[in-house]
């Protein structure tokens, strides 16, 4: 393993180090405001900011606000070993009271659902519509609902880290001083949108492979609260993560090359039973096909009469194509939980029935995106002719050729 350089100065910084800091971020900020809350994404930095504060907290070493609350973003869609470690993880915040509020999105907008029951495409690189509709508008919603309850601006913990993003080092340098905050006590901010909520980040200065430390060698010792964290660590690569950078997304993610994310887990034996899973991203690759979607016909006009630009773009998925792609993911959970229930491991629900009927009804009612009917041509049948919205006319030379 490579040592990793403090920020504050050449010596690698060891977890109780970090720890200090950490508390002395806590004590500095947290006596502030009554009431504190934490966003856990299930990952291992939000897992060793959720785990070591409410440590700290029973073993008083930082104050004890008036109240605390986790709230826990389920995309349903995340990695299973991960999501297993929060359930796990969950039941033992809860045991120690606690409390734990599950974020998902509406069912109209699970990832799943909001494809095969809507017809949108799954999220590209060009349209990423994933992360903030299954993740972050839900934690802002519920955050919200939990800030207008409270009568003060409440204190919003957080696991950002330096060195997990350059783009994000670059905002927080030119901020660490924000409202008196200084390097080493967390990134503070009082100011934020609509001055509702402050936020700290007290593992910022966090190395990773003190993050790992903690989760593979500290927090489950009795002394530092037996978090049960193991299966975490397996969800990253177990002994490996550290040293392959391991980082985790949403099972067979559309948006990257490889899923290398799954194919880290299903190395470990214990995990070869979610094999099946690898046909996702295979799946997400075909809905991309023109003979799988509908294509404007190039007479969409604006409001004031004028061609509408992108006059032959690809749209949603038909509905044919919606109930094919619907039986294929449950060929593949039900492979998945056959090898399952082979091999003595828990089963998946990437799909349960509720999501399975609401897929269903909406199919039946035609529903579609905004702006789209389903009676657009099939997207792999070609134009006699293409308009632009300058109103010029380039005609197809290959009219019977099928692009499918």
């Amino acid at each position: 393993m490579k040592s990793q350089l403090n920020i504050f100065g050449t010596e690698p910084i060891t977890v109780a180090e970090s720890i200090e800091l950490t508390i002395a971020s806590l004590i500095q900020y947290g006596s502030l405001h009554k009431h504190w809350a934490m966003a856990w994404s299930w990952g291992k930095d939000s897992t060793t900011l959720v785990t070591l504060v409410v440590q700290l907290i029973n073993t008083g070493q930082i104050p004890v606000p008036e109240t605390l609350t986790i709230f826990a973003a389920d995309t349903r869609m995340e990695l299973i070993p991960l999501w297993l470690s929060a359930q796990v993880l969950k039941k033992q915040l809860e045991e120690r009271n606690v409390r734990v509020e599950i974020v998902t999105a509406p069912i109209d907008e699970r990832f799943l659902v909001y494809i095969l029951g809507r017809g949108v495409p799954p999220p590209s690189n060009t349209f990423r519509w994933c992360t903030g509709q299954i993740k972050v508008q839900p934690m802002e919603v519920a955050l919200q609902k939990f800030i207008k309850q409270k009568d003060e601006k409440i204190l919003m913990l957080t696991g950002v880290r330096l060195g997990e993003s350059a783009v994000r080092d670059q905002r927080i340098n030119t901020s660490c001083s924000k409202d008196g905050a200084e390097c080493g006590q967390g990134w503070y901010q009082s100011g934020l949108q609509n001055d509702l909520c402050s936020t700290l980040a007290p593992i910022l200065h966090w190395r990773v492979c003190n993050v790992w430390d903690w989760l593979k060698v500290f927090a489950p010792m009795p002394k530092y609260g037996a978090w049960s964290t193991e299966l975490l660590a397996d969800a990253y690569g177990g002994d490996e993560a550290e040293e392959i950078n391991a980082r985790t997304g949403c099972i067979g993610c559309p948006l990257v090359e490889k899923d290398k994310s799954l194919d880290t887990i299903l190395k470990n034996p214990k995990w070869q039973y979610l094999e099946p899973l690898k046909g996702l991203k295979v799946l997400y690759r075909e809905m991309r096909l023109p003979k799988h979607r509908l294509r404007k016909n190039g007479n969409e006009r604006k409001k004031d009469g004028s061609l509408a630009k992108n006059q032959y773009r690809m749209g949603p998925l038909t509905l044919e194509a919606r109930l094919y792609f619907l039986d294929k993911i449950l060929k593949i959970q039900s492979a998945v939980n056959l090898n399952a229930n082979l091999a003595g491991m828990p089963e998946i629900d990437i799909l349960n029935v509720e999501e399975i009927f609401r897929i269903r009804e909406l199919i039946e009612a035609k529903q579609f995106p905004n702006k789209w009917n389903g009676d657009e041509l099939n997207a792999s049948v070609p134009q006699e002719d293409i308009m632009y919205s300058d109103g010029s006319i380039l005609q197809t030379l290959f009219k019977n050729h099928d692009i499918s």
